[in-house]
């Protein structure tokens, strides 16, 4: 039990970094749930376009006109291109539509109009090229059949008339998810740090030749000392995992309280349980205490940097994203991020986040391995 109480008392030394990394991930979950909540309701949104007209008042354009006013915004500007140009560039439009001058003729003669397009390259403009070509490709196969101008203008409408009924069938508030898959991403560089960091610092203060010689004169089995290392290292691992939760439960109650929020918790003990046994394969190859800071802070805030962790991966480049795969951290911020998104949990749909997590156990097989081989061979040289 000595071994095991001066584990605790060594991490005692070390309490400030515990307490700093932990102040910083209720900081940063905090502030996750401040975020703007969204709600469920669908909003129809609706491009802001110019109309120039040069084809007339013919019923064929006047009919395409007053689709386009159904559904976008049809900005008024002076008749002018520098004045159009300039809606576009201030952003005032995110469309122009230039219908030509022969486009009634050439419809009723079976023929595809030309028609000129000015655009800002955005997705509300990519809505108003949608809703363009829908009705271009709707009056091109009516007017094939008919030639009669009203014929084609009820046609169209008829068909332009049949729209789709949108239902919000979930009920999961992805806001709410997406905040704590957030919070429990960012407590992926917490845990790592101070799993990895002060283990390393510990059990290297039971490697010093000091220690080391005490302990071999001494009555109790090289064994046994390391046993109990290992325990109190993989209780404290335990505590570190409870504090994390205990922080999640009071920021995000309704979430960890339920079956999603279990599934959470799974994901960060194996993560947890992954930094463990990479925190005990650099306690064997690193000897010097001054190293441990250097070498823990490039490896969990890298991991951190190009994982997701702090950046969405969505936003970083293909890449990075493929070499992140080389980090446990990866599959733990890829099991949140599916955790956030899910409308169902159930084996079928946690079939991805499953993966993760036995690639993330591969992970810590991996490093128990490795460090078995250098500690062999280190005590061969010893």
């Amino acid at each position: 039990m000595t071994v095991f109480n001066t584990f605790w008392k060594v991490i005692n030394k070390y309490k400030g970094t515990i307490i700093l990394f932990t102040v910083m991930l209720v900081t940063f979950g905090g502030i996750n749930t401040t975020s703007n909540n969204s709600t469920v309701d669908f909003t129809n949104s609706k491009p802001d376009i110019i109309i120039v007209n040069n084809s007339g008042n013919n019923a064929l354009t006047k009919n395409l006109i007053s689709y386009l006013k159904k559904n976008t915004n049809v900005k008024d500007v002076k008749n002018n291109e520098e004045a159009r140009n300039d809606a576009l560039f201030y952003r005032e439009v995110n469309y122009i539509i230039y219908i030509p001058k022969d486009y009634q003729k050439d419809v009723l003669s079976g023929k595809t109009p030309e028609i000129d397009i000015k655009t800002v390259g955005d997705y509300t403009s990519s809505l108003a090229e949608m809703l363009l070509t829908r009705y271009l490709k709707i009056q091109s196969i009516y007017a094939k059949n008919i030639s009669t101008e009203q014929e084609l203008i009820t046609a169209i409408n008829k068909n332009l008339s049949k729209t789709s009924e949108v239902t919000i069938t979930s009920k999961v508030d992805t806001a709410k998810t997406s905040r704590v898959s957030r919070y429990f991403n960012f407590a992926s560089y917490s845990a790592m740090f101070i799993i990895i960091f002060i283990v390393c610092m510990v059990l290297s203060s039971f490697h010093a030749k000091t220690i080391k010689k005490r302990t071999i004169i001494s009555s109790m089995n090289y064994k046994t000392h390391n046993k109990y290392l290992l325990r109190a290292s993989f209780i404290y691992s335990i505590i570190v995992w409870l504090l994390f939760m205990l922080l999640g439960t009071i920021l995000f109650s309704n979430t960890i309280l339920s079956l999603r929020g279990l599934v959470y918790a799974l994901n960060l003990f194996i993560f947890i349980f992954t930094s463990l046994t990479l925190a005990l394969l650099l306690s064997t190859l690193i000897d010097n205490k001054d190293a441990v800071n250097g070498i823990v802070n490039v490896i969990s805030l890298g991991s951190a940097f190009l994982c997701g962790a702090f950046i969405p991966t969505e936003w970083l480049p293909e890449t990075v994203i493929k070499i992140s795969r080389i980090f446990p951290t990866y599959w733990y911020v890829n099991s949140n991020d599916l955790l956030a998104s899910l409308q169902t949990i159930n084996m079928t749909s946690l079939n991805q986040v499953i993966i993760n997590m036995i690639v993330m156990l591969v992970f810590a097989l991996i490093f128990i391995i490795i460090n078995n081989l250098v500690s062999k061979k280190k005590q061969r040289v010893g």
